[in-house]
């Protein structure tokens, strides 16, 4: 760093040559000693040197201190403008905000300001030689006072540099923190991808492919380099941002790579698992005829239409399956993990779908034969549920309220037309099950609507 923005500290520190009383005796005694007889009485006698003693001494001495204050302010002006610009440069390395932005453009007003009150200082020295014999007095009072005015402006401005310098220490704290951040995180996202190539390495070791993965760890070799190429060239900012990318995403080619073995168990594990149900639901799908001719014979068409197909779509679900199934082991057998993943999970749903569809007709039959023996069962159930829901909504009131009333005002009806529903020949059972559901259902609702209610209300 310089003094200022504009002039080399070596130039504003220049000084006018003078001679002092050892650069004089080395000239005298250089001198041939003819001559150094000739002038040894004058110079040694006073004549060509400083005067030491006599009128004028004090003022001269007065003057003299004004010149070593005024430098040593300049040297200290100097001092913090040189720390400062390294606070500066490490806050707009890192920190392009508004406030960092006219931080920098106050720091270049300061370096006008200091250009100013330096080149004063620098002229007042170079203007008054108070090594000179022939000084009056008025020549040295003129000195000092244009020393003092020079001292007291370069004072000046570093009292405003120190000020200046004190409000940015939010902004270098936060910058000082992110560069402390940059090392250790470029470190880490450089050892991640060392963790990451190892595992990879060890699950091949084991005949596993990890083709992929591999894939996704080169992608991040131009990232790596750029990290080499350091924050100098990409900003801080930029190279801390780029090593947490780089971190996530090697961590996640490692824990990946890792869990390929565990993953390579559990596809097999899944493979022998599904085949072995979807055996299991064909078996059981091929009861759901005997099942449906029960239905047919005992209970009206309204109670069975909807489970006709069944049969037919358990077939070709379970078919379906077998085909997926066969496509995930080749998918294993190729180490296409994310393929064979894929496939299991659409076996998994065409036999969920299959199961459901086997076991209604079977649990049908069973609810119809058990509510046909006794009704009234079900009815109770549903009415215990009702008035429940009843005893709740007037709790800690006289009247209920009109958007609990009537839900459940017209739940005891619904009950009541699907209990009136029975009367003849062949009642419609399976509607009178799923009537009372759905009003069991609706009671649960308005259950729970006042329990929210009256906890939002704190009571």
């Amino acid at each position: 760093m310089t003094a200022t923005h504009t002039q080399p500290y070596e130039q504003r520190a220049r000084r006018r040559p003078r001679r002092g009383p050892v650069k004089d005796l080395v000239t005298l005694v250089l001198l041939p000693l003819p001559l150094l007889a000739a002038l040894a009485p004058q110079s040694f006698a006073g004549g060509g040197t400083r005067r030491w003693f006599g009128r004028g001494d004090g003022q001269r001495a007065d003057a003299q201190a004004a010149k070593d204050a005024a430098a040593a302010a300049f040297y200290e002006l100097d001092t913090a403008q040189r720390d400062l610009r390294i606070s500066i440069e490490t806050i707009t390395a890192v920190d392009d905000s508004p406030a960092a932005r006219r931080a920098a453009e106050e720091y270049a007003g300061f370096g006008r300001r200091i250009d100013e009150v330096s080149q004063g200082y620098i002229t007042a020295v170079d203007s008054h030689d108070l090594d000179r014999d022939d000084l009056d007095g008025a020549a040295i009072s003129r000195a000092r006072a244009d020393l003092n005015r020079a001292k007291d402006e370069l004072n000046k401005v570093k009292a405003d540099l120190d000020r200046f310098a004190q409000g940015l220490g939010p902004l270098l704290q936060s910058a000082e923190t992110q560069l402390a951040r940059l090392a250790p995180a470029v470190e880490r996202a450089r050892q991640t991808l060392l963790a990451a190539s190892n595992a990879l390495d060890a699950v091949r070791a084991q005949g596993l492919k990890a083709d992929e993965l591999a894939a996704r760890l080169a992608a991040l070799a131009p990232e790596l380099t750029k990290l080499n190429q350091g924050a100098g060239q990409h900003g801080v900012q930029e190279t801390i941002r780029r090593a947490d990318d780089v971190l996530r995403k090697a961590e996640e080619v490692r824990t990946e790579a890792e869990r390929l073995p565990e993953k390579a168990a559990e596809i097999d594990k899944r493979l022998v698992s599904l085949r072995t149900r979807a055996q299991a639901i064909s078996t059981r799908a091929e009861k759901v005829d005997p099942i449906l001719s029960e239905l047919r014979r005992r209970y009206s068409s309204a109670c069975w239409q909807d489970l006709q197909k069944v049969p037919e779509q358990a077939a070709e679900s379970v078919k379906q399956a077998e085909v997926k199934l066969r496509e995930a082991q080749q998918a294993r057998d190729e180490q296409r993990w994310a393929d064979a993943t894929t496939r299991l999970g659409t076996v998994r749903a065409l036999l969920d779908g299959t199961d459901a569809a086997v076991s209604a007709a079977g649990d049908r039959l069973q609810r119809l034969d058990a509510v046909s023996f006794d009704r009234q069962k079900e009815v109770d159930r549903t009415r215990f549920a009702i008035r429940d829901a009843q005893r709740l909504a007037m709790a800690g009131r006289n009247t209920p309220d009109p958007r609990h009333a009537g839900p459940l005002d017209d739940a005891v009806a619904r009950l009541e037309r699907a209990v009136a529903g029975l009367e003849g020949r062949h009642p419609d059972w399976w509607h009178f099950l799923t009537e009372t559901e759905a009003v069991r259902q609706t009671v649960a609702r308005v259950v729970q609507e006042i329990r929210e209610g009256r906890g939002a209300a704190g009571g």
